[in-house]
């Protein structure tokens, strides 16, 4: 006769679930490092000078105030 087993009697740890939406705005770099969108640049362009739009083009780092944060958030 087969034992049945429940879910409960695990005795290890849960499993860490990652921040979903966290997990679609950042990523991990080959080096590292954490990469995210920049701000600003959804709607409302025609207000905004061409400097201002050129500069959010590209991704940026994420600072080293928030990395803690961010690296939890992704499970890393």
């Amino acid at each position: 006769m087969l034992k049945r087993t429940h879910e409960g009697d695990n005795k290890d740890m849960p499993k860490m679930k990652t921040h979903k939406s966290s997990a679609k705005r950042f990523k991990k770099t080959s080096s590292g490092k954490l990469k995210r969108g920049r701000m600003h640049r959804n709607h409302l362009a025609e207000a905004k000078s061409p400097k201002r739009k050129r500069q959010a083009r590209g991704p940026a780092e994420v600072s080293a105030a928030d990395t803690k944060t961010v690296r939890r958030n992704l499970g890393i």
